[in-house]
């Protein structure tokens, strides 16, 4: 692709997805069952960048089966590229999953946030089956209306003083280039994935109370419109809670939580943690290879990559 594929036109980045849809292997099955929910909530997954964890992101979407996909802002990350081009395969292989998840029946709405905001000029448009739009609202299965909106539109430093948010970005992939460093430290002494954005997020005084104010901000604004609830992403931040009576919901990201918000067949919501998934996967296909004895290892090790349950 070229440097101005993502950053500059929607159309190319689809279509370029698309092309490399139709030669994507048809048996992308995953490893473990699917997870069947009505709808699914994703954000802030920002391709593009070497923070985009794609390799877990689309092991979420092929274990993932739904009616309605959102795609809630910060897909692709225009900022990051304008700077400097980053698109492995992995990033394509995202790309080309979501066209065929749209190609297959899926819906498949997306929203664009700041750091896409080019694909806001496609407002009302349909690419490769995707449609775009500024925001939405999602009737549930229990009757609740939901304003779906990436959230960035309440981000004061967005609004007032660009030039910060550009500088906070900055920051923030400097932040998760020391972060990748320190973890491959950590793994190799047996030590679990720790995030120091995460960290720095919930204890630091300003940042606590940015993200309350946040919350509290787009929550107020879905009761005055009449909504019962919103699900929103921006801030990295996966939280469902009430709000003044109002349901607020954040999906979180794809960079540091590897999480998205679902809506299951009743209309119940629930955030789903796929770091912690996959990590209960990975070591039920270890248990299951360690507990046979050495002669029968070839043959564990075929039953290990069969599907596993999915823990409730």
């Amino acid at each position: 692709m070229r440097r101005d594929a993502l950053t500059d036109t929607l159309p190319s980045a689809f279509d370029a997805g698309l092309r490399g849809s139709q030669a994507a292997a048809e048996d992308d099955v995953p490893a473990t069952p699917r997870l069947h929910v009505r709808t699914a909530w994703i954000s802030d997954l920002h391709l593009g960048t070497p923070g985009c964890q794609a390799d877990a992101l689309l092991h979420f979407l092929r274990c993932v089966e739904c009616e309605t996909l959102y795609l809630v802002g910060d897909i692709i990350d225009g900022w990051q590229l304008k700077r400097q081009w980053f698109w492995p395969q992995a990033h394509n292989d995202v790309v080309q999953k979501l066209l065929r998840k749209a190609r297959k029946g899926t819906r498949v709405v997306f929203v664009p946030g700041n750091h896409d905001e080019f694909a806001r000029r496609y407002l009302g448009h349909t690419f490769g089956g995707i449609d775009v739009a500024g925001e939405c609202v999602h009737l549930t299965a229990d009757g609740r209306r939901l304003w779906v909106i990436h959230g960035d539109h309440f981000d004061g430093v967005i609004q007032c003083a660009k030039w910060l948010a550009y500088v906070g970005d900055w920051a923030y992939e400097l932040t998760l280039r020391i972060n990748r460093h320190f973890n491959s430290l950590r793994a190799r002494v047996g030590l679990p994935y720790w995030s120091l954005s995460k960290y720095l997020k919930l204890k630091v005084k300003r940042a606590v109370s940015y993200v309350g104010d946040f919350e509290s901000a787009v929550a107020r604004e879905a009761r005055r419109r009449g909504l019962q609830g919103v699900v929103c992403g921006h801030i990295h931040h996966a939280e469902m809670r009430t709000i003044d009576g109002v349901l607020y919901c954040n999906d979180g990201d794809w960079v540091e939580s590897l999480t998205a918000l679902v809506e299951h067949a009743d209309g119940r919501l629930e955030i789903v943690d796929w770091a912690a998934r996959m990590g209960l996967f990975e070591h039920a296909a270890a248990a299951i290879v360690t507990a046979v004895p050495e002669a029968l290892r070839p043959a564990a090790i075929e039953v290990a990559s069969s599907p596993l349950p999915i823990p409730s």
